[in-house]
């Protein structure tokens, strides 16, 4: 009697790699990196996307051949896989929703209660050995605008009210507890702290332009922890150099790394961090086991989580 061939899980690496002992014997794992990627997928039963900054998958795609069965992405957004042919395609697509959700809304709350109380000018001061003295900002009784109902916009908003800040949430659709797009700019307008926290699709890409950032409080810090595309990079430029907001904080970037020479680095008022804000101690092996719960899942026939709506560019139902 022959033993069944296992499915064929076809990883694109990133270092480190995926930890995936636990599928030993049941499923032939293949690593390979982006130029090799379109001459493996046609073997392919699964992709994992461990490499979830590479676009490699959305070259390799469109090639001739099988395609996997079903791809997973090792991160919250999808934008950087997406292509036409493989929306139009059978391949059902899973994202790592739940695993970014907590330690992005710590992040944010971090930055909040870091501008409020003048921390990077206390540090400042405290290498010139300066000691001078100030007032800093109440937290609580101010508002927020947070934009993005997914999980990381739902945590992003406990962790705020947790911390006295009067929140609205901003979704694709209104519906209880949550504002619709028609309601953005007078949100934003009254707003201490605005917050993105969106997937990127046609329909929030570059979302805060000049005019967005022309209508908010001179007072207002803007945070950016969704995507790079959500923004304007020139309008914030703008913004910040002519005072229009009090400052601002990126973890996304429309090209990352960001370059050397991007006026970004020494822009006034802007915090700049290296796409980080979901990365905390363990991130990676709950990566993996994540993907190996799913293939789980996947290999006894059972439904999988996390499915992307592959024409909207997230998982529905938030």
């Amino acid at each position: 009697m022959t033993t069944p061939t296992p499915p064929t899980v076809l990883v694109l690496d990133a270092d480190p790699p995926p930890r995936l002992g636990r599928l030993t014997g049941r499923a032939r794992i293949v690593h390979t990196d982006a130029a090799h990627l379109a001459e493996r997928l046609p073997a392919a039963d699964v992709l994992l996307v461990w490499d979830f900054t590479s676009d490699a998958v959305r070259q390799a795609w469109p090639g001739g051949g099988p395609r996997p069965r079903w791809v997973h992405t090792a991160s919250a957004g999808v934008d950087h896989l997406m292509c036409p042919e493989l929306a139009a395609s059978d391949t059902v697509v899973t994202n790592a929703r739940g695993i970014f959700d907590q330690p992005i809304a710590e992040y944010v709350a971090a930055l909040v209660l870091a501008v409020a109380k003048d921390l990077p000018r206390t540090l400042e001061y405290q290498r010139e050995r300066t000691w001078r003295h100030r007032e800093t900002r109440r937290v609580a009784g101010t508002r927020a605008c947070v934009v993005g109902s997914g999980p990381v916009g739902r945590a992003i908003v406990r962790a705020l009210k947790a911390l006295g800040v009067t929140t609205a949430l901003v979704g694709r659709v209104p519906r209880t507890g949550i504002h619709g797009p028609d309601d953005l700019d007078r949100l934003i307008s009254g707003a201490d702290w605005v917050i993105a926290a969106a997937p990127l699709t046609s329909r929030t890409y570059g979302m805060f332009d000049r005019r967005r950032f022309g209508m908010m409080q001179p007072s207002a810090f803007f945070v950016n922890v969704g995507r790079g595309g959500l923004v304007d990079e020139e309008a914030l430029v703008h913004a910040l150099s002519r005072r229009w907001i009090a400052g601002a904080a990126l973890d996304v970037f429309a090209a990352e790394p960001l370059p050397v020479d991007s006026p970004l680095w020494e822009l006034p008022g802007l915090i700049v961090s290296p796409h980080m804000s979901g990365d905390t101690v363990g991130w990676r092996d709950e990566l993996g086991a994540q993907f190996v719960e799913l293939y789980e899942r996947w290999a006894a026939g059972r439904s999988l989580r996390n499915v992307v709506d592959k024409t909207r560019g997230y998982v529905p139902g938030h």
